[in-house]
């Protein structure tokens, strides 16, 4: 059978038609990844070298898995000359073939976020900054937007826009401290991550002769989560595809929910504006959910704007109505989370790794994962600490780094007196000092001692002499070993292996059994076939290749390899979950100002993006879907009384199941008929209406005005200070008297005008 017949009709024309410009829309579940996987081989099939398609993927994970399928059709020979991975992996490796055309050197560093950081702290100290107005996260923010907007140093510090932007926030020496960043990096012989992009850029455009060859090497281009992309990438894809135009990509704009990062949904909304010839192919069926999951994330999304017209649908079964609960606080959120799960194990026979409870923020996730071990439920959280994060392994690293670059400064930092070698802080400031006044990196001033003429003691030298040579020893060896080789050496030579290993606490047992992991991994590494793209590397299993790998890990590819097989409950913020998808998902915290959030709803933009969230949230269900909310939740140690989300409104009361929140309390029980759903409104009738209680009408809301008095059953009397939206989404800013401020959405707050 061919493979063309695994296809539904719309698949196999997005597939077939090669040459061109072309986009494909794809709808959550309607199997994109089949499309891309096949297109790529039908490529191959009709005599497209391998060698000449690239195809970028966000996860170093999907690219595996597409090129091991691939490889399965068409040959693993074949397979290994496709040029596939992340941008940032894809751009690296051609940073690293170029990279003496813009004067770095062929084996520089990617500094992670956590070495980016730690270099901004040192400059933002040098410059005798207060790191309380230029918080290191905040200027790193700022650095990688300026990048990511392919805004170099230079033009930043010239920018008067930009300028009195920071002097308005009190920051006025950002531009300075990006400058400084900048030329340390470069001194270091080392990258950033948004740099892999940046300086992508800045190459193709500054050679014409680097650009012609990659566009004559990329004949074929197909991008994969294409509404993610940013402006830097975009540049890149133009610039790469202007040659032949023979570029796919592949996207949901109603899936667009990583601006924050810098993502660009005018990537794909302005595709065929750029291409005006491009085929556009919409991919409507959904192979995941139940009928009722997909017809109630149409309802909300269509409430957009700003879209790709597209209708998704299934003909999988109908399934169960949607699941909404109303909460008196988080607690109550939690142990209703944790019934329904206990309930359908025991009911349905599902197991912990068929649930997935998702939220908008990390905060939320304690007063579930409270309810979850008081009922002995295993779980884990995505978006902790990476394993490549952790003290112990960023230490072995440091010294792997030195390895291939001696000028890594915050490498060099790391390990200069780890483990303790007698080379105190007060010794390590002077070389930094020094290295600053000379222009050069740290190793270069131990490198030279006597020039250099460091304020320092007899002892001291011979012990930075002594870390010298230890450090050359290993770069000696990384040019004839392989990456486990030389790691195992390393961990053993430097004592760290020894040091953990005799620490019988269980800091110290976890500490040793991640250094093993770490090895484990390498050993791992040095084993996996090499693909074509790597043969031009001197040796693609050194050292230097595995750091690569490291650093360019994403989100997904970086969760704790430790983990063990036990049936987990999933629980991660809503962003996380992008790609994935479980029998069972929970959505907590459907509340205004919280989902969506408090800082998205002065602009559509924003607003349209948080719809994208929930849109993401309610698709990563195929079974069964929960929506839960909390009348009061202690948020920045207040508590605070919460309206529903409005995206609850949004979807069609017939695909909402309400029912009672069976309570442990007899007294605190509610009846089967507590919570109803219409549309449009929720009518909450967990305590018995009022006349305080009563919704306005839309005639009540017409005579609101600012500065009118209003009453309502929980916040008081107040005033009204701001008004926004038409019915029925008018809110209300209202003062309430020894409460302050609070925005109300009117259709669903319970407010008395006082004449």
């Amino acid at each position: 059978m061919s493979y063309l017949d695994d296809l539904n009709d719309v698949q196999r024309e997005a597939v077939t038609k090669t040459d061109g410009p072309i986009m494909v829309l794809a709808g959550a579940g309607s199997g994109k990844t089949r499309v891309l996987t096949y297109r790529i081989i039908h490529l191959i099939d009709s005599g497209v070298d391998p060698y000449n398609i690239l195809s970028l993927t966000f996860t170093n994970k999907a690219a595996r898995e597409m090129k091991k399928r691939i490889g399965t059709l068409v040959g693993e020979s074949l397979s290994k000359s496709l040029w596939m991975g992340t941008f940032h992996s894809i751009f690296a490796k051609i940073l690293r073939f170029e990279a003496d055309k813009i004067g770095y050197p062929s084996n520089f560093t990617i500094y992670d976020m956590d070495d980016s950081k730690s270099l901004l702290k040192t400059i933002i100290k040098e410059l005798k900054l207060d790191d309380k107005i230029y918080k290191p996260n905040l200027v790193q923010r700022r650095i990688s937007a300026a990048k990511n907007g392919l805004i170099s140093a230079l033009e930043y510090q010239k920018d008067t826009t930009i300028y009195n932007d920071d002097l308005q926030a009190k920051k006025p020496l950002i531009g300075k401290i990006y400058d400084i960043y900048e030329k340390r990096c470069f001194r270091a012989g080392a990258m950033d991550f948004d740099d892999l992009l940046f300086k992508t850029n800045i190459l193709l455009k500054q050679h014409s002769d680097v650009l012609l060859k990659y566009q004559d090497k990329f004949r074929y281009i197909l991008v994969d989560e294409f509404q993610d992309t940013n402006f830097s990438q975009s540049n890149i894809l133009k610039m790469l595809a202007a040659r032949h135009e023979n570029i796919c990509v592949v996207g949901d704009d109603a899936q667009s929910i990583y601006a924050f990062r810098g993502a660009n949904i005018q990537n794909i909304l302005q595709f065929r504006s750029i291409y005006p010839d491009v085929s556009v192919f919409k991919l409507e069926q959904n192979y995941r959910s139940t009928q009722t999951i997909v017809e109630a994330a149409n309802h909300v999304i269509k409430h957009n704007k700003d879209q790709l017209q597209k209708k998704v649908w299934t003909s999988n079964d109908q399934g169960d109505k949607i699941k909404l609960i109303k909460c008196l606080s988080e607690t109550e959120e939690g142990n209703f989370i944790a019934s329904e799960i206990l309930e359908h194990k025991s009911n349905e026979r599902a197991v912990e790794d068929e649930f997935a409870i998702l939220y908008r923020t990390n905060a939320q996730s304690r007063a579930i994962e409270e309810s979850l071990r008081r009922k002995n439920i295993a779980y884990r959280i995505y978006g902790g600490m990476s394993f490549y994060q952790r003290k112990e392994i960023k230490d072995l690293l440091a010294y792997f780094k030195m390895c291939v670059n001696p000028n890594d400064e915050e490498a060099f930092k790391r390990i200069l007196n780890y483990p303790a070698r007698g080379i105190g802080q007060t010794t390590r400031d002077k070389i930094t000092i020094a290295a600053s006044e000379e222009g050069v990196s740290p190793w270069e001033i131990i490198s030279n001692l006597q020039d250099a003429r460091l304020p320092v003691n007899a002892s001291t030298i011979k012990k930075i002499n002594e870390f010298k040579t230890l450090i050359k020893s290993f770069q000696v060896m990384a040019e004839t070993n392989d990456a486990y080789e030389l790691g195992n050496h390393i961990g053993s030579t430097t004592g760290m292996l020894r040091e953990f290993y005799t620490d019988k606490t269980p800091e110290g047992i976890s500490k040793y059994e991640n250094i093993q992991e770490l090895l484990s991994g390498m050993k791992e590494f040095t084993e996996i076939p090499v693909d074509e793209s790597e043969l031009e590397i001197n040796n693609p299993r050194s050292i230097g290749k595995f750091l690569e790998d490291v650093a360019l890990l994403t989100d997904v590819d970086a969760k704790d390899s430790k983990d063990d097989d036990q049936p987990k409950v999933s629980m991660m913020t809503i962003h996380s979950a992008k790609g994935l998808e479980f029998p069972y998902v929970f959505i907590a915290g459907l509340e205004e100002d919280l989902f969506p959030s408090q800082m998205s709803v002065s602009s559509r933009a924003d607003l349209e993006e948080e719809r994208r969230l929930f849109y993401v949230a309610l698709t990563r269900a195929e079974k069964k879907a929960f929506l839960s909310f909390a009348s009061t939740r202690f948020r920045y140690g207040n508590m605070n009384y919460c309206e529903p989300s409005r995206f609850l409104s949004e979807i069609d009361t017939t695909l909402i199941d309400s029912p009672s929140i069976q309570k442990t309390v007899e007294k605190r029980e509610l009846s089967s008929k507590s919570y109803t759903l219409q549309k449009h409104v929720i009518q909450r009738k967990l305590v018995k209406p009022t006349a305080t209680g009563a919704t306005l009408s839309e005639s009540e809301m017409s005579r609101l005005a600012v500065g009118i008095k209003v009453k309502h059953e929980r916040f008081g009397t107040g005033e009204i200070v701001g008004l926004e939206g038409d019915f029925p989404n008018k809110k209300a800013t209202v003062d309430f008297k020894g409460i302050g401020k609070k925005q109300l959405l009117l259709k669903f707050a319970k407010l008395q005008l006082i004449e």
